[in-house]
């Protein structure tokens, strides 16, 4: 269990609180997506991103699995336009691609300790 401010500057804890709102509006999960990045369906995803973006907000410690959910969630928010923003992330974020990928990339490498138990998994407890 490791709490945000351990592994991340506000600014980078703010986009994970950001994408995972994204979840929440213009991003369009299917059940078989969200069984995928670890939650059990979609509804499930909307009720775990409230919950983690609560704890981030709140520098509760998370667990890895927690972590690597978080993670996957802002990697395909962000990324899909099929799934997630894509296309559209500027517009419902404010936040512009170029920023977004590469605080993203310092987000990945802080990280990557935390959820190597999950690379090429599904993150679950």
């Amino acid at each position: 269990m490791v709490r945000a401010s351990e592994l991340l500057a506000e600014h980078e804890v703010e986009l994970l609180r950001r994408a995972l709102l994204e979840w929440s509006g213009p991003a369009h999960c299917s059940d078989q997506l969200a069984v995928g990045m670890g939650f059990s369906d979609k509804r499930d995803l909307l009720d775990q991103c409230r919950r983690l973006r609560s704890a981030l907000s709140e520098d509760t410690p998370l667990g890895a699995a927690d972590w690597a959910r978080t993670l996957l969630a802002t990697e395909i928010v962000f990324v899909s336009d099929l799934a997630g923003s894509g296309v559209e992330w500027q517009t419902t974020t404010g936040r512009d691609d170029e920023t977004t990928i590469r605080t993203l990339r310092v987000i990945q490498r802080k990280l990557a300790r935390t959820v190597s138990p999950y690379y090429g998994k599904r993150p679950t407890e």
